[in-house]
């Protein structure tokens, strides 16, 4: 058993122990800073104990001098972990990260390698929430807003989706906005980029997902792929299409939506219908929508 790491009082935000939590609102900086340092920034007290409990290497915490005590479970179980906990004043530990630190608790972890598609999907089939209906699954196309993209990864948690699959151009999950606007479910759910995009997509067909994209789509039934709404997509996964053992809903970014390859790349366009004048959701709540009524049709 590791021995507990220490309690470090900081009184100057320059320390260099303190370097991996530096200036956290420069993007650039932080970019560098983590990629240097192969790290991730977990931000909150609930996204910490979700780090805790993910069994990723936690590096070290910082807490100010209120949550030292406030949160000293927290801070047990960090030391627990063998990691140091540097303890600063309010406005020191503001210094350092560059805002006042909702909470005054932030931890910086090991960033895991990244994941196989193939292998998740693999995962996500086989997971527990899955036993007993379809396995779900979600893939993110163009998804740029840190926030969006956490907003998703909570989501999918809430719903027992059992991945997210990204395309190349998806924002990094595991930037501290998405970490902290998941609460920290983004280091539970399994996710993977998927490349090559859109042709990755047939990987998915053939672990034996249906591919429907949600996008606004003509109502006539012509088209091809098939649109229906997500009411139809729910009963048709009642019906249990013969080859199919999961759904994988296909989401956009707000303003361009999905493209017309990812589009042709689909089994089904699924529209949520809406009320006259609005023509679209925001995608965390399209998302929300589309994992409620697959997961429980």
């Amino acid at each position: 058993m590791a021995e507990p790491g220490p309690l470090v009082p900081i009184e100057d935000p320059t320390d260099p122990r303190l370097t991996e939590y530096r200036d956290l609102t420069d993007q650039d900086l932080r970019r560098r800073i983590e990629s240097e340092h192969a790290i991730m920034v977990v931000e909150g007290r609930l996204a910490v104990e979700r780090l805790v409990d993910s069994g990723h290497s936690i590096r070290s915490l910082l807490v100010d001098d209120h949550q030292v005590h406030s949160s000293a479970g927290l801070v047990a179980a960090v030391r627990t972990c063998g990691a140091p906990v540097y303890v600063g004043s309010r406005p020191v530990v503001a210094a350092t990260v560059g805002f006042n630190l909702h909470r005054g608790v932030v931890a910086v972890a090991d960033r895991p390698a990244s994941a196989d598609a193939a292998s998740v999907l693999l995962r996500a089939a086989r997971s527990p929430t899955s036993e007993g209906r379809l396995s779900l699954v979600a893939v993110l196309e163009g998804l740029n807003d840190h926030e969006n993209i956490g907003a998703v990864f909570r989501n999918a948690a809430a719903f027992g989706v059992g991945a997210v699959l990204l395309d190349p151009s998806c924002a990094d999950p595991l930037y501290r906005r998405s970490i902290r606007v998941s609460m920290g479910h983004v280091l539970r759910v399994p996710f993977a980029r998927l490349t090559p995009w859109p042709e990755a997509l047939e990987l998915v067909r053939d672990a034996g997902y249906l591919v429907a994209a949600l996008s606004p789509h003509p109502e006539d039934g012509s088209s091809d792929p098939p649109a229906v709404t997500l009411g139809e997509l729910a009963s048709l996964v009642v019906d249990r299409p013969a080859g199919v053992t999961g759904v994988a809903l296909v989401l956009g970014a707000e303003g361009p939506g999905l493209s017309a390859a990812t589009l042709a790349a689909s089994d089904r366009v699924v529209r949520i219908p809406m009320a006259q004048g609005a023509d679209s959701l925001n995608v965390a709540t399209a998302a929300a929508l589309a994992f409620d009524r697959v997961a429980n049709p």
